[in-house]
């Protein structure tokens, strides 16, 4: 197998802190998105570096050890008197009598949802083959992460954080982006078929650096090409820090989301108990599909952790029907002209099991969201859940390109839900998703 099964705890409640009051305006404007027509392609596609933000954030060990006990959960293969699984998961007799039946939930501890991540930034060798091979294609429903520029700047010997950063044909912006807390940013430029092409990277405080993208002639053995540029930009600005973070929550609520709703409604107050402080607000937001009780439900960003609880419990699976919901319509209102403030940490997971509309408009937006997310430094962080198909994993990750984040997907360990797709991915690890939702934030915020 290509992954490595590792014991999970179940986390435990804490109490539910920090009180304020939910206003409901917009104070914030979402930052000028670039001319991002390039992107827009067939929908739905067939299926590096490190972003050094989220590679450190996922290298970085959470010893999660509230005061409420979190039973150890096992591999569900039962194991013989030399510690090896028996034949089909039997127990061997000399057990059969000390095995009992867990508890049942009594309500006191979050589902055990299991999940892993992967980051294509991290290994874009492992990507760009996987492209190149045709068992990956882009774009996916108008994003195409394949022609991507890394570009790290530097303040004399330091990496330079939250800088802009863009790139120009000529005097019109293509895409530009923030940098993470190691000078990292990655930016995105259209296909350019036969004909290599200039640009022009632009960073404050640095003069203008001319770059050549090279044509797309493909290989000798008629793949895809996968450029890999980067450069390095020395600027005069110094580097900056936020003490402030906004934590979003996008999640689909149509009928097949019940478990992760569930799940998110029994573990959010654990997750704010572990990461929030005075200088984080949370905003929990909501989606469906035309023809449902609602198609988005929208939150401002508020300290009040008890207020954002209040919200989530109000919400139940319902609607959908069709695999695809209105993920467009959520990222356009939430990001693309969400509230997020210009000076904070900012991080936003998507949790969902289906992909958006195809169709022109609907990628119109998707591009757009993607390219505010960037310019912002909004790391959109998608967790597929189960029942998604191929293409809704190419989404994410796409999205997860393009936005300098992790791909998160739940996985059949914890026995909830129905199945979960494989990624086509290398090794990684099985955890519980409130340890990775945890690690990402920390990785923004600290």
């Amino acid at each position: 197998m290509r992954r490595r099964f590792i014991s999970l705890l179940a986390a435990g409640l804490l109490p539910a802190a920090l009180l304020c009051s939910c206003g409901a305006d917009k104070t914030e404007t979402a930052a000028d998105i670039p001319d991002v027509s390039f992107l827009a392609g067939e929908s739905g596609g067939s299926a590096a570096d490190a972003s050094p933000v989220m590679e450190e954030a996922a290298d970085e060990a959470v010893d999660y050890t509230p005061d409420a006990k979190r039973p150890e959960i096992v591999n569900p293969a039962a194991a013989d008197d030399d510690g090896a699984p028996s034949p089909e998961g039997e127990i061997p007799e000399s057990q059969s009598e000390s095995v009992t039946e867990p508890p049942p939930d009594d309500g006191s501890q979050p589902f055990v949802l299991t999940a892993g991540e992967w980051n294509d930034n991290a290994n874009w060798g492992f990507f760009t083959n996987l492209v190149h091979t045709g068992r990956i294609a882009f774009p996916s429903y108008g994003l195409d992460p394949v022609h991507k520029m890394q570009v790290t700047v530097t303040n004399g010997e330091t990496p330079a954080a939250n800088q802009t950063v863009a790139l120009l044909d000529g005097e019109t912006e293509i895409w530009k982006a923030k940098t993470d807390k190691t000078g990292t940013a990655y930016l995105f430029y259209p296909a350019n078929g036969r004909e290599a092409k200039q640009y022009t990277l632009r960073t404050e405080g640095a003069e203008d650096t001319a770059c050549e993208v090279p044509a797309d002639t493909g290989s000798q053995q008629g793949g895809s090409s996968v450029p890999q540029l980067s450069y390095t930009v020395d600027t005069a600005n110094a580097s900056v820090s936020y003490q402030k973070t906004e934590v979003m929550f996008i999640l689909d609520t149509t009928g097949s989301m019940g478990d992760e709703i569930t799940y998110l409604q029994k573990d959010f107050s654990a997750i704010a108990g572990e990461v929030a402080d005075e200088n984080m607000t949370f905003s929990v937001n909501f989606y469906k599909d035309e023809g449902d009780t609602y198609v988005t439900r929208c939150n401002p960003f508020t300290d009040d952790i008890t207020a954002v609880q209040s919200t989530l419990n109000q919400e139940y699976a319902d609607g959908g029907g069709d695999a695809p919901e209105a993920v467009a319509q959520i990222l356009d209102e939430v990001i693309t002209n969400g509230s997020w403030s210009a000076d904070t940490n900012k991080i936003a997971f998507l949790i969902f099991d289906a992909p958006p509309h195809s169709g022109s408009e609907n990628e119109e937006m998707l591009q757009k969201a993607a390219a505010s997310a960037a310019a912002q430094g909004i790391h959109l962080v998608p967790v597929v859940a189960s029942n998604a198909e191929r293409e809704t994993e190419l989404f994410g990750r796409a999205l997860a390109i393009m936005t300098n984040s992790n791909y998160v997907f739940l996985t059949d360990d914890s026995g909830i839900g129905e199945a979960h797709l494989e990624p086509i991915i290398g090794d990684y690890q099985v955890e519980l998703l409130h340890d990775i939702i945890v690690r990402n934030i920390r990785g923004i915020a600290s």
